[in-house]
């Protein structure tokens, strides 16, 4: 059995190390070849040399490597030891640890929270290769389609087996909800007229033995539940009050942050406007600059150089990666809002606020007594729903999404897009979730090589156009290559002509000539039987003169 420790590693090994450590086949291995040297047994030394052999010992330290490169680390991070590392980091190599254990079952609880799109299309090829039986809990339908093929549903405490991926599973579930719902109407049509014959004829002796027939049929009948929506919430952001156009500019901008006065620029010269209404989904690999454009423009760092224009009346709203730390567990929603409602300057009332704060939070499905349950006894869901009030309640015209899908169930991030696609402001996020931008972004901009790469277009097109661009490259190097190719094969075999017959010492000067005639001519490219014959004749003659 593998699975992913849920606890933070705190250790001094290396990165290698400490993801080589999940192998717990070999780890016992060493050990007994440990033990056994220590005893000075020279069969139980081989017999140990042998298995560890077998269980792949030769490159353990390459296959954990890959693993820690696959998820996004650099080479020169292999030997960094893992207290090094930021808690993201560190809980993606708890992920390849437990990816480098052998095992026959592998369990993994929503395992792209902390992944970028590189590094998650990384870990669906090489769980699509994995052999043993997987279970995985995701909110990321595009991930659960690549990698799964049956559904387990759980609902009202009961376990539903579904065969194919999440894509199949909802097709059957609806089709399953449609005959739900057919049969129950159609049973409570029956039901009523079973009812309707037993209250008209119940005290009628001739009916009475028939109307006791249809008691007995409606004790014994089982009953067909209703069908019941799944979320019983919506999202609903505020309406801005005024939308300046354009939002934002920046101009010659130097991004990235400082240490112990040393400047660490991450995104080179940024020249971007942000208008209205836009919805940008910002796509990169991890350390590329994703986090601190979003923080630059919330205004939560500054640039290191350049300028950044706002427009009159903007009102940011930011949701940060890291804004479920920064909740109160020991407050609960309620108290939340009512600090956050002060913070915004305003001077609500003692009962009639704190009942709209009350409805507000209702609308998150956070009623009766859950107002009142402390942050950190909820679930991560849960929490991300509470830090998600934080953000709507601001009425912001601008919002900044970093990661806001993380610990939300599917239905919870359908509910979102489909909030933000009613949402009249301008909106910049960042998510590994491929459904998820796809449903809300108008505008892609690629962090690459300290550059933003501006696409004016969806998450659909923008990998449409990356594929062309990819294809457009690879055709324009192979004929290159082939062509390159096909002249060096040319000039080496026009070489080794000519090598072979070039003299090591002088020979008759006439002779050379017919032989470098023969060659000049273009016959000698195909040539005919009759000419080869004439080649080898003058080179026979050749080598003889040589010999004498």
């Amino acid at each position: 059995l593998a699975q992913v420790a849920q606890d933070m590693p705190e250790t001094e090994e290396s990165a290698t190390d400490f993801v080589l450590g999940g192998d717990t086949r070999l780890a016992e291995l060493r050990a007994v070849l440990h033990a056994a040297e220590l005893s000075e047994d020279g069969m139980a030394m081989a017999h140990a040399h042998v298995d560890l052999a077998d269980a792949g010992e030769h490159d353990a330290v390459p296959r954990a490597q890959s693993l820690i490169l696959g998820l996004g680390f650099r080479t020169a991070e292999l030997d960094h030891p893992v207290n090094s590392f930021s808690g993201g980091w560190r809980m993606r190599l708890q992920l390849a640890r437990a990816l480098m254990c052998p095992s026959d079952l592998l369990i993994l609880d929503e395992p792209t929270n902390h992944l970028d799109l590189d590094a998650l299309v990384w870990l669906e090829a090489w769980l699509k290769r994995y052999m043993g039986t997987m279970v995985v809990i995701s909110h990321d339908r595009e991930f659960l389609d690549a990698v799964t093929d049956v559904t387990l549903h759980i609902e009202n405490a009961k376990l539903n087996r579904y065969g194919g991926n999440y894509s199949a599973f909802e097709t059957l579930r609806s089709q399953q909800l449609e005959l739900q719902q057919a049969s129950f109407s159609k049973q409570q049509d029956k039901i009523a007229h079973l009812q309707k014959f037993i209250d008209r004829f119940k005290a009628k002796a001739s009916k009475a033995k028939q109307a006791q027939s249809r008691v007995k049929a409606l004790e014994r009948m089982e009953k067909i539940a209703p069908v019941l929506a799944d979320a019983d919430f919506t999202f609903e952001f505020k309406e801005p009050q005024n939308l300046p156009n354009p939002m934002l500019a920046i101009t010659n901008a130097n991004l990235g942050y400082s240490v112990d006065g040393i400047e660490k620029v991450i995104v080179k010269q940024v020249n971007k406007s942000v208008l209205a209404g836009e919805r940008i989904g910002i796509l990169g690999a991890n350390g590329q600059g994703k986090s601190t454009l979003v923080k630059t423009i919330a205004r939560s760092i500054k640039a290191l150089s350049g300028e950044l224009t706002e427009g009159k009346g903007l009102n940011i709203g930011y949701f940060a990666q890291q804004e479920l730390d920064v909740l109160h567990p020991l407050d609960n929603p309620l108290e939340h809002m009512i600090r956050l409602v002060k913070e915004l300057g305003a001077t609500p009332g003692q009962s009639s606020r704190e009942q709209d704060l009350r409805n507000f939070l209702g609308t998150f499905n956070f009623t009766g007594d859950m107002v009142k349950q402390n942050v950190g006894s909820m679930s991560g869901g849960e929490k991300a729903r509470v830090a998600l009030t934080k953000t709507i309640i601001s009425k912001a015209n601008f919002l900044m999404l970093d990661e806001p899908t993380n610990h939300l169930d599917m239905v919870t991030v359908e509910l979102l897009a489909e909030a933000l696609n009613k949402y009249d402001g301008t909106i910049i996020l960042v998510s590994h979730d491929r459904y998820f931008i796809s449903k809300t972004a108008n505008k892609i901009w690629e962090i690459e090589d300290e550059k933003i790469i501006e696409f004016k277009g969806g998450y659909q097109e923008w990998l449409e156009w990356k594929e062309r661009m990819a294809k457009a490259k690879v055709a324009t190097t192979e004929p290159a290559k082939n062509t390159n190719a096909k002249e060096n094969k040319k000039q080496s075999k026009q070489e080794s002509v000519v090598k072979t017959a070039e003299p090591n010492v002088a020979i008759d000067k006439d002779l050379q000539k017919q032989i470098q005639k023969l060659q000049e001519r273009k016959e000698y490219k195909k040539p005919s039987v009759k000419r080869r014959a004439q080649i080898k004749k003058a080179q026979y003659k050749q080598k003889n003169q040589t010999s004498s």
